[in-house]
This record gives C-alpha cells, structure tokens and sequence, in this order.
C-alpha cells in the first residue's frame, strides 16, 4: 500500500527549487558587485583623476552597482517571504491530526 502524497509536498518542492535559483542569484549579483567594487578601486588606484573616459566607467559602475543593489534587496525580500511561506506551511502541517 502506498502512502498518500501529501497536498502541501507539491508547494514544498516548489519552493525549495525558487529559494535554491534565488540563493543562485543572489551569489552572481554578489560577485558582479565585488568584481565592479575591484575595478573601481583598481581605477582609483592608477590616478585616473582627469580621465574623462575612467570617470564615465566609475558612473557607469556605480550606476550598476545601485540596480544590483536594488536586485538583491528584492531578491532578498523575496527569499523572505517565501521562507515565511514555508514556516506558514510547515506550522499548518505540523497542526494536521496524523
């Protein structure tokens, strides 16, 4: 005899793959923003003061760095709402009569 499927394993699974891609997400926006961070700081560091081409780069990067900002900020709030999902889930379950 085989066990019934559970009615909330479907939305567990569900939400295990969103919180693993975001988890994904979230480390290459964290890379781009360090690897965009070290380039600045590299541009700093040659004197670029008067380079009008670096000074662009620096907005442009910066400008970047703001939208991967704002990507894992919302990423983040994301993540949290579904983990509070899952709470919510889990507490209904552990509630069910067995």
């Amino acid at each position: 005899m085989s066990s019934p499927v559970r009615p909330d394993a479907e939305a567990f699974r569900e939400l295990e793959t969103l919180v693993r891609h975001l988890g994904e997400e979230l480390s290459a926006f964290r890379k781009r923003a360090h690897a965009a961070e070290a380039r600045l700081k590299a541009i700093a560091t040659r004197g670029g003061g008067g380079d009008e081409r670096a000074e662009e780069r620096v907005s442009q990067l910066e400008a970047e760095n703001a939208r991967l900002r704002a990507r894992l900020e919302n990423a983040a709030d994301r993540t949290r709402k579904m983990l509070d999902r899952v709470r919510f889930l889990r507490q209904q379950h552990a509630g069910e009569p067995r």
